[in-house]
């Protein structure tokens, strides 16, 4: 984003009121717990805002959701005229301060966190009078990255182009040239890649890499000047500069930090994140949710100033010596040493080393929030019950909608209303396409991918309709995407996307108004890809039909409602009229031999 404007505003703002002492970006995200979990691994945060001055009035990012409401002191609705609640907001983490700020700092030396402490210490204050106000940013992209699930939606947001002009294939700071290729995917100019490997969507590949022999690749970032084995299999997972992976090695969903080196055969499981130059040995399987590095974790006693980092000049680096866990006084592990578990090289494998760093009492169940690793399925399929419990109290009325002002709205912002909603289902539909391309080229059990598509439906508040259409687009697409040379291979990969997919698809298409927005989404396609699609557009149609994906009466019906559409409009209908015909024969035959059988 561009602080111009917002810099703009602050010192405007500043020369009329010498307590205006600080600007937050903010901008809106959805009303979606749900939401805000799965892309950012962050609580939902409630804002009060004054509409006419955006004077920030309440903050609350920790609110208690158990007891379903949240209270504001009545001060405010008395000193100010309308306050708008928010909780369709995201805070950006930018903040603009005058010199005051800093001397704030100074005074109250408790403070430690800019939010839960300064931010909601001035709202509070009623002597000094300092004010905050937010700065809200539409078409701009701003986030904060604070843990390892933000990195994530991020490094997403950035290889799918939401960015742009920061992406990979755009030269900035010295980066390497990358070329952007089909699906999404970013291969720099030098690299030796394997004619067997496989190289799936929204993947880049970092200059000086070598790939081997029938290894797969998806949905992952690999650095600069890594070397890659034979047989391996990467999804999901970020793998940083000069890093060697041996043959036969699986990682899911894991960070991989620069240096490191896995023997044949290492596993990763889904959340592990490997530190600086650790070694995975042969066969060695890293369980869930583990940090590795080759540091001790520091004991509550140590300080920051006493940890000494893994790096030098030289990039050569002493392992610890593993026989220093022990007391030297009578070789028995100590308390405080054995909160920090050791993995000597005969349990890391042949040639391993590094150490686990152990978890705080009862933060296990909470790694998941906070990791690359998707969010398990049980775990979604809690946070979309009390979505769920949320939506009927909205809908019957006992508390207030999601955001709003406490004052008869207006209609200002009908236009500003219709394009976030054009916006919302823009990143609605690519989010779709983005979970169905991951479960294609990851195997994922159908019933997985609709916990998912389900939740991108609460959180974008769509109906089974959207999902169907957004669904059935990215199913076209994918058979538009992989290689053919003809419009029958075309129609083949068709049939071959529809045939292993229609159990998803069929999900969402519950009734003919579900199944009408497939037909009218097949329409859309075929007129932006006229050359491809448009010829098939019938073959495909009864390729749906036959499958029992689209009925009968879907078809009759979109028929029906097209005979007082354009002539433009009817060339769909026209090319099927031969299909269309022998199904309403069809349906006729079948209407007098019932009754027949009923006379």
């Amino acid at each position: 984003m561009s602080l111009t404007q917002a810099l703009l505003e602050h010192k405007e703002r500043r020369k009329k009121d010498s307590n205006a002492v600080m600007t937050m970006v903010i901008k809106r995200s959805k009303p979606s717990q749900i939401a805000l979990q799965s892309r950012l691994g962050t609580d939902e945060l409630f804002m009060a805002i004054d509409p006419n001055t955006k004077q920030l009035l309440y903050y609350e990012d920790k609110a208690d959701h158990s007891k379903g409401s949240i209270y504001l002191d009545k001060l405010l609705l008395v000193e100010n005229t309308s306050i708008s609640l928010h909780n369709d907001k995201q805070d950006c983490y930018i903040d603009i301060c005058c010199p005051e700020v800093l001397s704030l700092f100074t005074d109250n030396f408790d403070y430690q966190h800019l939010r839960r402490h300064f931010v909601k210490g001035l709202l509070v204050d009623d002597i000094m009078g300092y004010k905050i106000f937010t700065h809200e940013i539409h078409s701009s992209y701003a986030a904060r990255i604070d843990n390892f699930r933000s990195y994530d939606t991020v490094s997403k947001d950035i290889i799918q182009r939401w960015t742009y002009p920061l992406v990979p294939d755009v030269k900035f700071f010295g980066n390497s040239s990358v070329k952007l290729e089909r699906q999404g995917m970013y291969r720099a100019s030098e690299i030796g890649l394997s004619r067997s490997a496989q190289i799936g969507p929204f993947t880049v590949i970092g200059n000086g890499t070598k790939i081997g022999n029938h290894t797969t690749i998806t949905n992952s970032v690999i650095g600069e000047g890594c070397n890659i084995g034979s047989n391996v299999s990467i999804e999901g997972s970020y793998i940083w500069d000069n890093v060697t992976i041996g043959d036969g090695c699986k990682l899911r969903h894991a960070i991989v930090c620069a240096g490191v080196i896995m023997k044949s055969g290492a596993v990763l499981e889904p959340g592990v994140i490997l530190s600086f130059k650790v070694l995975v040995g042969q066969q060695f399987v890293v369980p869930s949710y583990s940090m590795v590095s080759l540091l001790q974790q520091p004991t509550k006693q140590d300080s920051d100033e006493e940890l000494e980092y893994a790096d030098n000049s030289s990039g050569i680096v002493e392992i610890p010596s593993f026989a220093g866990t022990s007391d030297k006084s009578n070789g028995e592990m100590t308390s405080e040493q054995s909160e920090s578990q050791c993995w000597p090289a005969s349990q890391l494998g042949s040639g391993g080393a590094g150490y686990i760093w152990s978890i705080c009492e009862g933060a296990y169940d909470e790694e998941w929030r906070h990791s690359v690793a998707p969010i398990p399925a049980d775990k979604l399929a809690e946070a979309m019950d009390a979505a769920d419990d949320d939506q009927e109290l909205t809908q019957d009325g006992s508390i207030l909608p999601p955001s709003g002002e406490l004052k008869p709205d207006s209609n200002d912002s009908e236009d500003d209303d219709n394009e976030d909603s054009r916006d919302e289902m823009i990143y609605f539909e690519k989010e779709v396409e983005a979970t169905f391309l991951r479960a294609v080229h990851e195997n994922i059990k159908v019933d997985h991918v609709i916990l998912e598509v389900n939740s991108l439906r609460l959180s974008y508040n769509k109906v089974a309709a959207d999902c169907a259409g957004a669904i059935f687009y990215a199913m076209m697409k994918l058979a538009l995407e992989t290689p053919h040379t003809s419009a029958g291979e075309l129609l083949q990969n068709a049939t071959n996307v529809i045939t292993k997919w229609k159990k998803l698809l069929k999900y969402y298409l519950a009734d003919i108004d579900e199944e009408m927005e497939v037909i009218l989404r097949f329409e859309e396609m075929c007129l932006e890809s006229a050359k491809e699609f448009s010829p098939l557009f019938t073959k495909i149609l009864i390729q749906l039909y036959d499958q029992e994906v689209i009925q009968e009466d879907a078809i009759l019906r979109w028929d029906d409602e097209k005979k007082d559409a354009d002539e433009s409009d009817k060339i769909y209908v026209k090319q099927a009229e031969k299909f269309i015909q022998w199904l309403k024969e069809a349906s006729e035959e079948e209407d007098e031999e019932e009754e027949g059988a009923d006379s």
